[in-house]
């Protein structure tokens, strides 16, 4: 997402790495299909007795049942498609109705305080979710310096007024199917960072 560099200093709680962790996968499952390597990779994921753990259990399933080609057309018909695709995952298009609105101005107000500028590689508006979520990771592993306090404003602004509505439209969508795992873990990894920032208010 951005040129910020890593920044030296204490070493990474490993919650805040797994958190990154959680962050960067969505990020990356938004922002392109997965390759051949990567759904062989997800395919040997392995789940736990909780509800995120099932819903990586049934992402893992999927990723097995399917090919990096078929992942690549749902992405397509999902995200992309001939004019548009079925959904706009965008902050200004959720909480206005419209792209290129005051949400990714705010967006792009507070990146500049952090010191953050979109990659020139990429070439989305800066409220695209897989953008946002990418913040997030790089804020929780330390390579955007932001203490707990800015984490959650953060995610307060930009993230927690539409991100779960965003997943819960993903898990319906018509041509979801590989994708319907990814939108339950999303949805899920969205409510447990919003009661995990509350908690600590």
């Amino acid at each position: 997402m951005q040129d910020s560099q890593p920044r030296r200093g204490p070493a990474i709680d490993p919650i805040d790495r797994n958190r990154g962790d959680q962050y960067r996968f969505l990020a990356s499952l938004l922002s392109a299909a997965p390759g051949a390597e990567m759904l062989a990779g997800i395919a040997a994921l392995e789940g736990d007795g909780t509800a995120y753990g099932s819903a990586v259990a049934a992402l893992a399933r999927t990723a097995a049942g399917t090919t990096a080609a078929e992942v690549q057309r749902e992405f397509f018909e999902l995200f992309v498609g001939v004019g548009r695709g079925e959904l706009l995952p965008y902050a200004s298009f959720y909480q206005t109705g419209f792209l290129n609105e005051r949400p990714l101005a705010e967006v792009r107000a507070d990146l500049s305080r952090l010191g953050v500028a979109r990659a020139e590689t990429r070439f989305e508006p800066e409220d695209h979710l897989a953008l946002l979520l990418e913040v997030m990771a790089d804020m929780a592993q330390g390579r955007i310096a932001a203490g707990p306090d800015m984490q959650a404003r953060f995610f307060g602004r930009h993230l927690a007024p539409w991100a779960a509505q965003f997943f819960d439209d993903l898990a319906i969508a018509p041509s979801a199917k590989f994708y319907r795992p990814v939108a339950e873990i999303g949805r899920l990894f969205v409510d447990i960072e919003a009661r995990g920032f509350t908690l600590a208010a």
